[in-house]
């Protein structure tokens, strides 16, 4: 018997909540769960994260590909897994091309006190960042750089949007990600601020900072307005990268990636 006939068919029924996992940041948070698709997404959450996926729906035509029926039985016996026509799956997928195989994971869980109780901490703050794959990147970027979490205000694009999931590359599971209005609670647990703005008054360039402290958070805005007041009144420094012909500014995904680099690289100091 083909791995695909030895699988329970998904139902109708299931088949629409996970088109509602994709497409509603609600039923995300009420589920605590979220969608990964792809072969080599799919294949990597089972090497590394196996306990945090739910279930597994594959393709007929994805299970008749030399090789991949073994492998998922194989990868994933202990998880619940389902199978469906390859019409009903291109109606399931968020992809223009769908590979035939998506995963439902459980959404991960971090102790922010545990994070914040390290002896040295570099912490990335987005303020209303409202582009996926902005984000996305960031979660990316913050994981390659071994930043200690990422925090988002609640206006911020979801961390478990599809677009978000696929541009972090599997590193969502990677970083501690929290919700934060504002810096007031890293403030006290002693985080010094580092505001990216553009360049004005009262702003130096990065190149002149020399020492970063122990705990530094890295502050970024929304993609057009920047940081708020508010946040820009709570930081510690404020910053600039230096741009030039003619450069404006920088996408914020793009400033967070120098700007974490070149501070996880200075001595620190208190």
């Amino acid at each position: 018997m083909s791995v695909a006939a030895s699988l329970p068919l998904l139902t109708r029924s299931q088949g629409a909540h996970i088109r509602e996992l994709f497409r509603d940041r609600c039923v995300r948070a009420q589920d605590g769960a979220f969608v990964v698709e792809g072969g080599h997404a799919v294949r990597d959450l089972l090497t590394r994260y196996p306990e945090q996926i739910l279930t597994i729906v594959a393709a007929h035509g994805y299970l008749q590909k030399e090789g991949q029926s073994d492998r998922l039985v194989r990868l994933a016996s202990s998880t619940k897994q389902y199978s469906c026509s390859d019409p009903q799956f291109s109606k399931l997928s968020d992809l223009d091309a769908p590979q035939g195989i998506l995963a439902v994971v459980r959404q991960p869980t971090w102790d922010e006190g545990e994070v914040l109780r390290q002896p040295t901490v570099l912490g990335i703050f987005g303020e209303k960042l409202q582009d996926p794959a902005n984000v996305g990147a960031i979660i990316r970027t913050a994981a390659a750089l071994n930043a200690s979490a990422l925090w988002l205000t609640p206006d911020s694009a979801d961390v478990y949007h599809p677009k978000v999931v696929r541009a972090t590359s599997g590193m969502l599971l990677a970083l501690p990600i929290f919700v934060s209005r504002d810096l007031s609670g890293l403030i006290r647990q002693g985080c010094q601020i580092f505001a990216a703005e553009v360049a004005g008054a009262g702003i130096v360039s990065i190149d002149e900072i020399h020492q970063a402290p122990k705990k530094l958070v890295l502050a970024v805005g929304n993609e057009s307005r920047g940081l708020s007041a508010q946040i820009r009144g709570q930081a510690t420094a404020r910053f600039t990268i230096p741009l030039s012909r003619d450069v404006e500014s920088l996408n914020v995904a793009a400033t967070v990636a120098i700007a974490a680099f070149y501070f996880s690289r200075l001595p620190k100091g208190k």
